[in-house]
């Protein structure tokens, strides 16, 4: 008893000297002072209200942003909280408002990471937090973070999957609300989509090895059915199709996208009887066990075949030899993916939209002419006309020596 009487007389004390307006022409040192004991006094909502002369619920919202007060009102209710070192708990705001102010972000891989980290980025310039989580491609991961939007742990979710749904993925998806997919799809899923432009960066590509003088092109694409495996695809053949060229069965492998597989795929691509002299793979994760496999092989790039693929991840232009690839911009996808996650739990955009990131080549060392030697510029291409029927670049990346 004797505790909470020594502060019943503290805090009468702190308003009997406050409510004099001796506060405002206290000293800087005693300012400080008082400033230590109205935060052992754990200032409240109400002492603000009490201070400015309104009511509770008027601070409150104010605070909140729900509500717009006449300047004078809102300026005491600043002032007050200022002077009183009021630190809003941002606890009981989460709770009275019904919003955690946390977005999740589903990866499949920390492949990913540049998409997090522009994620992140975005999230907190609207005042949210992010949290992360690593679902390593397994749907019952994914299924189990989904959850989180109905536990109040987050009001959103940014999901990358990369692999097929069993159904389950959907069915949560369509549950729980407030997901935006990226990168690839779950059809049927109520919810807004952000994909690169799979087509035209595949048309990129393709039509680079053929302006080489490539004919026999083999790709290694991701698993059959992924949206960006089919859309990759769909511009691979029609490139070919420009040239009258068709795309062989023999020279097509699909598997998931990682370098593992990728390297037997690649292997098995140069035991043709007739093999190719250029791969597009679908991915640089697939282009990176391309890799390794033909070291390994003793195959040299791009001097015995050609390498082109999909992605642009970051060191890209540290392997050797640099790779040529399709760059969708990562920062692009966080940062638009998080507008799309706000825009979405606020009902300004609807489940239907659909939306591209663009693309461009970026043109490393990868690629020669068959049995010739590779170009001895790094150039970035969006897709219009030069002379030698390559797109035109818009920016010289980097020279090569």
């Amino acid at each position: 008893m004797r505790s909470c009487s020594v502060a019943e007389s503290a805090r009468d004390f702190f308003w009997a000297v406050y409510e004099t307006g001796l506060l405002n022409r206290l000293s800087a040192h005693v300012s400080r002072e008082w400033g230590r004991l109205s935060g052992r006094l754990k200032i409240t909502i109400r002492d603000v209200a009490r201070a400015a002369g309104v009511s509770v619920t008027s601070v409150s919202r104010h605070l909140n942003g729900q509500i717009n007060l006449p300047e004078p009102t809102a300026s005491r209710i600043r002032q007050a909280a200022e002077r009183l070192g009021y630190r809003p708990n941002a606890i009981a705001r989460r709770l009275s408002s019904g919003k955690s102010e946390t977005l999740g972000l589903i990866i499949a891989y920390p492949l990913f990471a540049e998409i997090a980290s522009a994620s992140e980025a975005e999230a907190a310039r609207h005042g949210y937090n992010l949290l992360m989580f690593n679902s390593r491609n397994l749907v019952e991961k994914e299924v189990s973070f989904l959850s989180r939007i109905e536990d109040r742990q987050v009001d959103g979710i940014l999901l990358l999957t990369n692999h097929h749904d069993d159904g389950r993925l959907l069915r949560r998806i369509n549950e729980t609300g407030n997901v935006v997919l990226l990168d690839e799809d779950v059809p049927g899923a109520k919810a807004p989509r952000l994909f690169a432009d799979n087509v035209h960066g595949g048309l990129l590509a393709t039509r680079h090895l053929i302006a080489r003088g490539h004919t026999r092109i083999a790709a290694i694409g991701g698993p059959r059915g992924l949206l960006s495996t089919t859309e990759r695809l769909d511009g691979f053949t029609q490139a070919l199709g420009e040239v009258g060229l068709r795309a062989d069965p023999a020279l097509l492998r699909f598997c998931e996208y990682e370098e593992a597989p990728a390297s037997i795929a690649f292997l098995d691509l140069l035991e043709q009887n007739e093999p190719p002299t250029a791969i597009f793979t679908f991915g640089d994760m697939l282009a990176t066990g391309a890799m390794r496999a033909a070291r390994q092989a003793g195959i040299r790039i791009p001097d015995d075949i050609s390498l082109v693929s999909f992605d642009d991840i970051h060191n890209a232009d540290l392997l050797a030899p640099a790779l040529t690839t399709v760059r969708q911009s990562a920062a692009e996808f966080g940062t638009r993916g998080i507008n799309m996650l706000l825009d979405f739990i606020a009902g300004r955009k609807s489940e239907t939209v659909i939306e591209r990131v663009g693309v461009e080549l970026v043109i490393r060392s990868s690629v020669a002419s068959p049995h010739g030697r590779p170009s001895g510029r790094s150039i970035a291409h969006t897709g219009a006309g030069s002379p030698d029927g390559l797109p035109v670049s818009a920016r010289e990346e980097e020279q090569e020596s």
